[in-house]
């Protein structure tokens, strides 16, 4: 009787054992098999979106800002400012001497990152983004030591891009600014010609990064900006330009309508005063029925007719022939209320 009770245990041992052994085996190799058909990224990465654009600017004076800026106003782009880590130095003073000796320390080691003044960091993930903008003042023929310490830290970052450089300067040629840029940034593709802003042409600062935006193919790298116009009962929609000019009429009206009162004039626009005033981008053009036009920065013009005039087109109503036109602004028909709004 013994015997048989402990054959009966190591019977019973045997097969809790086989039991426990096979539920292990279970629980090990699932999470093994769920990995291998749906397998996780180590190391995830963010994708680059080829047409964002982001624009790095380092400004002394306030100039490289205004320019920084407005362009970014005319791209929908992303901005960022480069900032020395040493506030309040007069690179100016005696004569330029600590500009001067910036620069030559640059010279005389360009591979050393010692040789470059320190800067603060720049918290902008350039993997985010496919085009860059480099913004720099002109430093006595080259570019700003504080620029130059900012690309050659980044210039691995800058191989896949595609950077395109705007140069600022009183008078001096930029030549020697495109040598720096070149050299600190070998791998990087290049966005058209760079463009010069300078003390002579500073006041056609809009139309030039306008025409200079076309020549480089710069894309517009955020939704399309829409807005209603309302007149009456009746309400068309009507898609903005890519200029500062419609940038801040939209982002008034995000804030709230604008309401006005239109009247004829010329046989070809509704016009009317908006009670506020917007940036112009001035420019001699010819007007098509549809077209929205900014005129002396505080009036606009909803055109039924052509005209050819010096002012800012700040868009075009959507599905515009002259007759609808026509008849939504009840063009010869007197004054009339017209609401602006986005949804």
């Amino acid at each position: 009787m013994k015997h048989l009770l402990l054959i009966i245990a190591a019977l019973l041992f045997t097969f809790r054992s086989s039991k426990g052994e096979d539920e292990k085996s279970e629980n090990t190799i699932q999470p093994d098999t769920k990995q291998t058909e749906d397998p996780q990224p180590e190391n995830p990465k963010t994708e680059t979106n080829n047409d964002k654009t982001l624009i790095v600017y380092y400004s002394y004076t306030g100039n490289c800002k205004e320019i920084a800026t407005t362009l970014s106003s005319m791209l929908n782009a992303d901005i960022t400012e480069v900032t020395p880590a040493e506030k309040g130095l007069k690179y100016e003073a005696d004569n330029y001497t600590l500009g001067t000796q910036l620069l030559n320390n640059i010279k005389s080691a360009p591979d050393d990152v010692n040789s470059y003044p320190d800067i603060d960091p720049v918290t902008a993930d350039l993997s985010l983004y496919g085009n860059i903008i480099v913004v720099t003042p002109l430093w006595w023929s080259q570019m700003s030591a504080i620029m130059q310490s900012y690309l050659f830290r980044n210039s691995d970052t800058f191989k896949d891009k595609k950077t395109a450089l705007i140069v600022s300067s009183h008078s001096s040629g930029i030549s020697g600014v495109e040598t720096d840029t070149k050299r600190l940034l070998p791998q990087t593709s290049w966005l058209g010609k760079s463009l010069w802003i300078n003390n002579s042409n500073r006041s056609q600062l809009s139309s030039l990064l306008e025409n200079w935006i076309t020549e480089s193919n710069l894309k517009n790298s955020s939704t399309t900006m829409k807005i209603n116009i309302t007149i009456g009962d009746k309400t068309m929609s009507a898609t903005l330009e890519n200029n500062s000019s419609s940038k801040a009429l939209y982002d008034a009206l995000q804030q709230s309508a604008i309401v006005y009162e239109a009247h004829d004039y010329g046989d070809f626009e509704k016009v009317g005063d908006l009670g506020q005033t917007f940036p112009k981008n001035d420019k001699n053009i010819t007007t098509q029925p549809g077209d929205i036009i900014l005129y002396q920065g505080n009036n606009l013009c909803l055109y039924y007719g052509e005209n050819t005039w010096n002012f800012t087109k700040i868009g075009t109503i959507d599905n515009a022939t002259q007759q609808s036109v026509k008849d939504f602004v009840k063009a010869g028909n007197g004054n009339v209320i017209v609401k602006l709004s986005v949804e």
